[in-house]
């Protein structure tokens, strides 16, 4: 068999140097990963972006984020747009010739500095393909976080996709390479899921993962509206993973905030500050960084490396300060249930996962994909905690019952997706108001 990963100088990945033994070595030192959402549609503004997140006065990994068509699996779309010189929203990597690609990354990725691909696709098999042969071995998604929010395709496609792209993935160890590949499950829809949610599906993705070869798996979570909620999610993500995948080199990721961003550059830096803070404190060892140019338009490449240094300083600064362990909510009880009734249902955890969303036992809030029951209501709190509102099937009732918030109609709804943005706004003006009166900064 000839490996695509290996078909070339410019592999990029060895055992003990991939990505996933980069962010080991990083956490053992004590020291947060950064990593920015970047991915330029011309090569030489790609490695341009790879060479600045390099550089920056952080401990980095590169981001090369794909194009829409690309995620689609339209490539007659992405070649006739880059052709044309058009606008593309990220990298076509399946496009452009793998001796470019090559090109990119060569004197760039290594082992000092991994490269993940990140994609979006329900069907990344192409994709998978493609950064396989230009010499990279780390990506991310997932059967059920690259489906259900993103587009119509069946479940059980998507499904059968990941395993296949998972085995091919996995391929690549028998050369001598350590694959990686990132759960998205905990990033579902962005915000408004409640955190058991986010958690069921992050590990039940990670399982299947490993079930279909994968050995170095991270596991994602996205900062939401309230910290201490946050924490408590993380720590049972740790708790849980560690328990159903001992045998796997792990680790927690979390991404800053994924609704509507701040849109004050003084809101939007508390905001990425406070989630580097959150990634410290539940015990993540990377963070996928978001600028203060969010709520406006893509960031350039000098306000991503601004973001990666601003978050690895708050990080540094939080290391050490004590902080009293949450208090349990409820999460975990709740995260278990939906784990548990998953892995019942079927031993093959594909259909198993196919099963639990025509049943309602896996139902994603405000998700308009055909295979989600669409049940399932959350609200936000007063005081920024995720409730749910509406349980359906899913077999928390018991739990999730106590003091169970009104479902929100649509003003209910606007107000909670901004108050992330309204909460920081507010802080960064007072902040500023603060200064010049020479007085304290609110938090």
């Amino acid at each position: 068999m000839t490996s695509p990963a290996l078909t070339g100088p410019a592999a990029v990945g060895r055992a003990g140097s991939g990505f996933g033994a980069f962010v080991a070595r990083a956490e053992r030192a004590g020291t947060l990963v950064v990593q920015p959402r970047m991915g330029m549609a011309q090569a030489a503004r790609m490695r341009e972006g790879l060479l600045a997140t390099r550089a920056a006065e952080a401990v980095t990994v590169g981001t090369i984020t794909l194009d829409s068509y690309t995620r689609t699996g339209d490539l007659d779309a992405a070649r006739r747009a880059l052709d044309a010189g058009s606008g593309l929203n990220g990298y076509p990597i399946a496009t452009h010739p793998v001796e470019v690609t090559r090109a990119v990354l060569r004197g760039v990725a290594g082992a000092g500095f991994p490269v993940q691909v990140r994609h979006g696709s329900a069907a990344p098999e192409g994709i998978v393909r493609a950064l396989l042969a230009a010499g990279l071995d780390a990506t991310e998604g997932g059967p059920v976080s690259y489906c259900l929010p993103y587009g119509r395709t069946p479940l059980r496609e998507a499904v059968d996709s990941w395993r296949r792209s998972c085995e091919l993935l996995a391929s690549v160890r028998e050369f001598g390479v350590e694959p990686h590949l990132e759960t998205f499950g905990g990033c579902l829809m962005g915000q408004l899921c409640p955190p058991s949610l986010l958690i069921a599906v992050s590990v039940l993705e990670a399982l299947f993962f490993r079930r279909h070869g994968l050995r170095s798996i991270s596991l994602s979570y996205a900062q939401q509206a309230d910290a201490r909620q946050d924490e408590e999610a993380l720590a049972v993500l740790g708790r849980i993973a560690g328990e159903m995948l001992p045998d796997v080199d792990r680790h927690l990721v979390v991404y800053a905030y994924m609704g509507v961003y701040p849109r004050s550059p003084g809101g939007a830096r508390l905001l990425l500050e406070d989630a580097a803070r959150l990634a410290v404190r539940g015990g993540a060892a990377r963070l996928i960084v978001k600028t203060t140019a969010e709520a406006h338009r893509i960031p350039t490449v000098a306000e991503n490396v601004r973001a990666l240094e601003d978050a690895g300083a708050a990080a540094a600064a939080e290391r050490g300060r004590r902080a009293a362990a949450p208090p349990d909510t409820g999460i975990e009880a709740e995260a278990r249930a939906l784990i548990g009734a998953v892995l019942d249902l079927d031993a093959d955890l594909g259909r198993a996962l196919v099963r639990a969303f025509a049943a309602g036992y896996l139902d994603v809030p405000y998700c308009p994909h055909p295979d989600n029951a669409g049940r399932a209501r959350s609200a936000l709190g007063p005081d920024g905690r995720l409730y749910w509102s509406a349980v359906g099937s899913m077999p928390i009732a018991g739990s999730a019952d106590r003091g169970r918030p009104p479902i929100l109609g649509s003003a209910g709804l606007l107000a909670a997706l901004s108050h992330v943005r309204r909460r920081y706004d507010g802080l960064a003006e007072g902040s500023s108001a603060a200064a010049d009166r020479g007085l304290p900064a609110p938090r």
